[in-house]
């Protein structure tokens, strides 16, 4: 093995939960403007509504991998981990919702370009409730 290459998995096992959730963080975000498009634009739902749609959607494939793969937590009971993780995600949603509606309904910005901005804020608060009060070690 070179010393590149060492070098690039000592990268990986110090920064692991990171980086894990920055992949499956961008993964949930394509899901969640990909469902948001598909249900406000294809189906012509409100885009509050479709808003709502997209996030049960995306935050059910996050809690899925930040459990297994980005926090790979065992120690608390599923149905807790899930609890918890709903109820901050509950919180980044009504946020997103603000975003949503003063940007879009309000002031009408383009609707995806808005909810691109708003996952980026979005991501950063979810991996910081995720790792100090869901799967806390």
């Amino acid at each position: 093995m070179t010393k590149n290459n060492m070098k690039l998995i000592s990268f990986f096992n110090n920064h692991k939960s990171i980086l894990l959730y920055l992949v499956f963080g961008f993964l949930t975000t394509l899901i969640s403007i990909f469902t948001f498009w598909l249900f406000s634009s294809a189906f012509q739902i409100n885009e509050l509504l479709s808003n709502i749609l997209s996030w049960l959607i995306a935050v059910a494939f996050a809690f899925f991998t930040n459990r297994k793969w980005v926090f790979e937590s065992r120690g608390q009971g599923f149905l807790l981990s899930a609890l918890k993780f709903y109820l901050a995600r509950v919180l980044t949603l009504l946020i997103e919702e603000g975003i949503i509606f003063i940007f879009i309904t309000i002031l009408y910005f383009n609707g995806l370009a808005v909810k691109t901005v708003a996952q980026v804020i979005i991501i950063v608060l979810n991996y910081i409730f995720s790792k100090i009060f869901v799967f806390k070690k």
